[in-house]
């Protein structure tokens, strides 16, 4: 079976700028050229490619939409295994909406990340807590986060003893009767039986309430729902919609909350290793 890669467009960095700048033929010929990573560098999980895109081209004209979709599309089509991608936010800014709908990542590719994301960040505090908080977010795509929790959490589950589900309630809606069967599994594998809690209105939309949480928040909502964090401990925030305002609201927890997402993933593998052994040791004293 081939290995998935998974190659990350983000912009390029300022030292880049001279070397990937367009020649005087752009229009005949503009590439974007991947680094392509060990797979060692995921534990695994995906091969990244790491394909950086120049903010300007030759005499500092902008990007045309269709000529980056051009060159995207062939760096993608150049990379080895079954290749998909993941767009940096500075990218899609580049592109108008026609374009951007064509590079939104696969189910399997934001699962992927998931998993990789979870090992690296939050496994030791899933083994020594075994608490984890799930917020849903779009109840249409309730079935495929459910499904998808599931397989996250297969391989702790017999640490586990503790696992909530947030939701958004829906008129005529049982949520107890569609997730009827993942919960049940959680149950004949484990005995562990899930929580469900609807979110509660509010003055800023809906969120989780007054209930206090900790150990690993796993978060698939696309807005804030704003749960409130224990104050003993450290908590593990997994982003999954990659929001800067969810990262702005952890970092001033005071470092009680240890933010991550797949974009901050991805940024953090694609740096030097004087900044990806910075980041271990923040993971490491944060879960000690």
């Amino acid at each position: 079976m081939e290995a998935q890669t998974i190659l990350y467009f983000r912009p390029a960095e300022e030292q880049m700028h001279k070397n990937t700048a367009a020649k005087r033929h752009w229009w005949e010929n503009a590439s974007l050229t991947g680094k392509v990573l060990p797979a060692e560098t995921t534990g695994g999980f995906f091969v990244p490619v790491d394909c950086q895109v120049p903010a300007f081209y030759y005499k500092k004209k902008p990007w045309p939409g269709e000529v980056l979709l051009q060159a995207m599309e062939t760096a993608r089509n150049g990379a080895p295994g079954l290749a998909d991608a993941y767009l940096h936010p500075q990218i899609m800014t580049l592109m108008s909406d026609e374009y951007i709908n064509r590079w939104e990542p696969r189910r399997e590719t934001v699962e992927r990340l998931a998993a990789a994301l979870l090992a690296s960040c939050a496994a030791d505090c899933l083994y020594r807590r075994g608490r984890v908080t799930v917020l849903l977010g779009r109840p249409e795509d309730t079935d495929w986060q459910m499904g998808m929790t599931r397989r996250l959490l297969t391989p702790y589950l017999p640490r586990i003893n503790s696992l909530c589900f947030c939701y958004e309630e829906v008129e005529g809606l049982d949520i107890w009767e569609e997730t009827a069967d993942e919960l049940e599994a959680y149950g004949y594998d484990y005995g562990l039986v899930p929580e469900m809690r609807p979110y509660l209105a509010s003055a800023e939309g809906l969120c989780c309430g007054r209930e206090k949480y900790g150990g690993v928040i796993l978060d698939y909502a696309d807005v804030q729902r704003q749960p409130r964090v224990e104050r003993e401990g450290q908590t593990i925030y997994a982003d999954l919609a990659s929001n800067p305002q969810k990262e702005l609201s952890c970092a001033r927890k005071n470092g009680r909350i240890l933010y991550s997402s797949p974009l901050k993933y991805l940024d953090t593998i694609v740096k030097s290793g004087y900044d990806k052994k910075m980041y271990a040791e923040a993971m490491s004293s944060a879960q000690t």
